[in-house]
Formats: structure tokens, C-alpha cells, sequence
């Protein structure tokens, strides 16, 4: 199987922006690290430290971090991998990159809470020569970038809440976190449909701050109280964590599961996928994770041990949306009820006992998936 950097270059699965390499100059929250693989491989001990975000959007503990640490340890067995995670606390992070550097990280991948405010932390890592990758959000002056396409995210959800309601009614819009630079363009993504489509807002939209499905629940709930739960036609949700809380709120006043609006989502969450089959969510945006996650662990990897890091150019995307950092963008697709057997399945995302269990059976028997 071919690795991921052979992947992006050869399939179209991303695009790469920017040209030649660049050769290099778990733990839990409280810094403490954990082996990502032992033996007899070279490696001369490098650490890699890996910054997560936040853990209430479920890809980040259940796909990126045990991806990303077994492909380090598959490529450099005496590497070591340094986790944490911020629990959406720009605060803590900053800390945690401290400690990282201080634990003599030899490369950072930074998932940062907020990508604007992540100049410090990279200056940090800078003044110590060490590269970072910025991770799934944009850091300027990052060494690298790695994350999908956001705006053809949003795109795809707009156009698939605008199909599903066909091109009219009142909706409700969910955006992500203010601090989250991929949330804004999400936004830009989903309002490039919307406002050229007959769907109207039916209240302010709601720019959520932490991403929760608690937050949704409760926004929705709100506007369910002021405007009557029959007058939301559909729901833009950014997320698939919102849309499960969006799915909570409508439930809880009353509508029937047959009878819930258009509600889009993002992360292909096993939750999520169930509600498609089941009808009670439109789509989600699946983002393959593990293309992200492996090909930020083979970078990490070269630069820790000083390797050249095998670069391609690629046309017909604007460099300057990246501000030249070099990066890698995937493209997403899209996942509704007819094609869950040729996206999630046939990727091995997910087996089709994974989402099919007991309260799913009749709904994934008529979808074809048993």
C-alpha cells in the first residue's frame, strides 16, 4: 500500500501547495510521555509531541491520536509521541506546548484552540528550532499544513440542506467555534449556497463557542420555545457533535423521528451515520482522517530525524489562501443515506456491524447494509 505522502501525489486524495522539502534544523495533560513504539529501529529517540484541541468532538481520541501514534512507531520504533489535549483551553495549551519544548519535543504538531492566537506558541517552538506542523487548522507561519478542504465542506453541507428542502423554507444555522479558523470557513462554505438559494434564516445564526452538542441542544431548544418547532423547514449544523444535539432538542419538543427537517453535520461521527440510516440527519461531510493523521506523523517523522520531506507542486489552487506555508489539503465527500456502504464502509471507517447494532437493524436492513 502505497504511504501517504505516495497517496497525495499519485491519486488526487489532496493537493500540495508549495515546493522543495524541508530538512529539520498519551502523555496526558499533565506532560507525561508515552512510547509510541520500541525495538531495534532508528530513530535516536525522537519526540514528537501531538496538541490536540478538545476531546467533546469525538474524531480526536477515537481516529486522529491512535493514528497518528501507530504510524510513527510503524515508521521510527525508538520515536516517542508526547499527547495532549487542551479541552478547548487556549490557556492550557500554551502550557502544554511548553511543556512539550521542555520535554525536548523535536517536532510539534499543533491542533491549535485558536488558530489566530497560536503566534506565541509558534515563536516558542521557533526560538528553539523546532518545526511545526500545524494540524487541521491553520497556524501562520506554520512549517506545514495539513487539513481538508474547509470551504468545499461547507459547500457540500449547504448544498445538500438546500437539495433535501428543495430550494425553500426557514432554517436554523449552527456554525462552529469563533475561535476555531476552519469554523469560519465552514461558514463562508455553507453561506455561499445558502444566501444564493431561497432558504431563509429564521433568527440570528449561532456561532457556537466550544462546538458542544450541548450548546446546540440548547440554542435549538430556545428557538424551538420562540418560533413553534414547525416552522424550522432544516438545520445547517457544522458539526455532527451540534447536529446529535440539534436531533436532542427537536425530539425533546415533540417531533416525531420521521418526521425531523434536513439536518447537515461534519465528521462522519459513528453517531452521526447511524442517524443518516436511520433518517434523522441529511449528511455529513466524511473528512478521511486517516490520510491526515498518517501523512502529519510521516512529516513529523523526517523532520525529527533531519530526513528531507518529500514535496510535489500541484496547479490550479491559490497559494496565497495558505499564506506559503506548505500544505497538504484533502478532499472531503460527502455521506448521505444511499452511499454509506461506498464511503465509510468501503474505507474501512467503519464495519457494518459498527453501525448497524440493534436499535439500527431494520433501518441499515432497508438501507442495503445487512
Amino acid at each position: 500500500m502505497p504511504t501517504p505522502l505516495h497517496r497525495v501525489a499519485t491519486i488526487g486524495a489532496a493537493v500540495l501547495i508549495g515546493a522543495g522539502g524541508l530538512a529539520a534544523c498519551g502523555a496526558n495533560d499533565t506532560g507525561s510521555g508515552s512510547d509510541a513504539g520500541s525495538g531495534d529501529g532508528s530513530g535516536g529517540g525522537a519526540t514528537i509531541a501531538l496538541l490536540l484541541p478538545e476531546s467533546a468532538t469525538t474524531r480526536y481520541e477515537a481516529f486522529d491520536k491512535p493514528l497518528f501514534e501507530a504510524k510513527v512507531a510503524e515508521l521510527c520504533s525508538d520515536c516517542e509521541v508526547a499527547y495532549f489535549n487542551a479541552d478547548q483551553d487556549e490557556a492550557k495549551q500554551q502550557e502544554q506546548v511548553a511543556s512539550a519544548l521542555t520535554q525536548g519535543a523535536d517536532v510539534l504538531v499543533l491542533d491549535p484552540v485558536n488558530g489566530a492566537g497560536a503566534g506565541g506558541m509558534l515563536a516558542d517552538a521557533q526560538a528553539e528550532d523546532v518545526p511545526v506542523i500545524a494540524y487541521d487548522r491553520f497556524i501562520e507561519g506554520a512549517d506545514y499544513y495539513m487539513s481538508f478542504d474547509n470551504n468545499t465542506v461547507g459547500q457540500m453541507q449547504g448544498e445538500a440542506l438546500v437539495e433535501a428542502m428543495g430550494d425553500s423554507g426557514g432554517i436554523l444555522m449552527l456554525n462552529g467555534a469563533p475561535s476555531d479558523p476552519n469554523a469560519a470557513q465552514f461558514k463562508a462554505g455553507a453561506h455561499s449556497v445558502i444566501d444564493e438559494s431561497g432558504l431563509e434564516l429564521l433568527s440570528a445564526e449561532y456561532d457556537n463557542p466550544d462546538w458542544s452538542p450541548e450548546n446546540a441542544q440548547s440554542y435549538v431548544t430556545d428557538q424551538v420555545n420562540k418560533l413553534g418547532a414547525d416552522k424550522i423547514d432544516g438545520v445547517y449544523a457544522a458539526n455532527d457533535g451540534q447536529a446529535g444535539g440539534v436531533v436532542a432538542a427537536l425530539l425533546g419538543a415533540g417531533v416525531k423521528a420521521a418526521d425531523l427537517p434536513p439536518i447537515t453535520g461534519q465528521d462522519a461521527e459513528l453517531a452521526a451515520v447511524q442517524r443518516i440510516v436511520a433518517g434523522e440527519q441529511t449528511v455529513t461531510i466524511y473528512k478521511p482522517i486517516p490520510i491526515e493523521a498518517e501523512t502529519a506523523a510521516e512529516v513529523a517523522v523526517d523532520l525529527a530525524l533531519g530526513n528531507e520531506v518529500p514535496t510535489t507542486s500541484v496547479t490550479g489552487v491559490d497559494q496565497s489562501d495558505f499564506e506559503g506555508v506548505t500544505s497538504y489539503i484533502f478532499t472531503p465527500t460527502a455521506v448521505t443515506q444511499d452511499n454509506v456502504a461506498d464511503t465509510v464502509i468501503a474505507d474501512g471507517f467503519y464495519t457494518a456491524d459498527d453501525i448497524c447494532t440493534s436499535a439500527y437493524a431494520e433501518a441499515c436492513k432497508a438501507a442495503g447494509l445487512q
